[in-house]
């Protein structure tokens, strides 16, 4: 009896473990950026992990920002976010607590959405944007042809190119170089410039998160986003109103480090998909599994019982 009870406990043991891995390979992570119409960036490739929000049965573009917006905004989804049916499908109707008529753009991998309802992948890259020209829509959506890098040591060097997103005469999405933009890093410029063909060279020292972006004067770009975490010590001052005491915290950044996906500079870019089946995040099959496993497990633990 007892050697039953114990092979009944190593199966439910295995089915537990078997059902565990199943949920962690159906976590889909992707990256969100999200910028207002101010061109301020509010959001810098932060992960997320997403779910089946809207109940569709798919992971899509939807769920990521709604995640974004219930993680990050004051208030959560509920106060920032909005999306809604209309003649195209859905569609944005409130993005980071802005709501302009439905002028806003949204890009999977640098590639135009055609629609909230798109599905995502793992590692996916979703920018999302308010338009600053929300009469004649001149902003022009650009990227960096390296994103989500891993983390590196002070004195890294960046090297990437900066690139738009425009139409030809068929309204055909063509990538074009930004040339003569000023790089910024974490808002602030530097003396960093694009050269004819988008291409430029700029040094990181700064530890913790450095969110890389660009500047143009030529024309009305969305900021693209690059961030690298620089390990290190971070120091950071606060001063309280009530009284002169100033108080100086220092951390080790020493975070960890993520999948690096490097974007084609090519006329038309495109996105790559593991799976054509969307992941629902359901657990359900897992549950199962498990369920079955100590099932099986007590009933060969009762049939030993009788045979004795």
């Amino acid at each position: 009896m007892k050697k039953s009870i114990a092979m009944a406990a190593a199966i439910v043991m295995s089915f537990s473990a078997l059902s565990m891995t199943a949920a962690a390979e159906d976590v889909t992570k992707v990256y969100v950026t999200i910028s207002d119409n101010n061109k301020k960036i509010v959001l810098a490739e932060e992960p997320i992990e997403v779910t089946d929000i809207d109940s569709d049965g798919k992971l899509t573009i939807n769920d990521a920002l709604y995640i974004a917006h219930e993680k990050f905004y004051e208030g959560g989804a509920a106060a920032g976010y909005k999306s809604s049916v209309g003649q195209w499908g859905l569609g944005l109707d409130k993005l980071w607590g802005i709501e302009n008529g439905g002028s806003y753009g949204y890009y999977v991998n640098h590639v135009a959405a055609n629609g909230l309802s798109d599905i995502i992948a793992n590692d996916a890259l979703v920018d999302a944007f308010v338009y600053s020209d929300a009469k004649s829509y001149s902003d022009k959506y650009t990227y960096f042809t390296m994103r989500n890098h891993p983390d590196s040591d002070p004195g890294y060097e960046v090297e990437s190119s900066l690139m738009y997103v425009d139409f030809d005469a068929n309204w055909t999405p063509v990538s074009k170089p930004v040339a003569g933009a000023k790089i910024t890093v974490n808002g602030k410029e530097t003396d960093v410039v694009t050269g004819d063909d988008g291409s430029f060279k700029i040094t990181l020292t700064e530890p913790g998160k450095n969110v890389v972006s660009a500047v143009s004067d030529t024309l009305n770009i969305v900021p693209p986003t690059f961030t690298v975490n620089i390990n290190g010590e971070t120091t950071s001052t606060t001063t309280t109103s009530s009284a002169t005491t100033t108080t100086t915290e220092t951390t080790t950044t020493t975070a960890k480090t993520t999948a690096k996906t490097t974007a084609k500079t090519t006329a038309k870019a495109t996105t790559a998909k593991k799976s054509d089946s969307p992941k629902t995040g359901d657990k359900g099959a897992g549950v199962t599994v498990f369920a079955l496993g100590a099932a099986a497990a007590v009933a060969i633990a009762f049939r030993h019982k009788d045979e004795e």
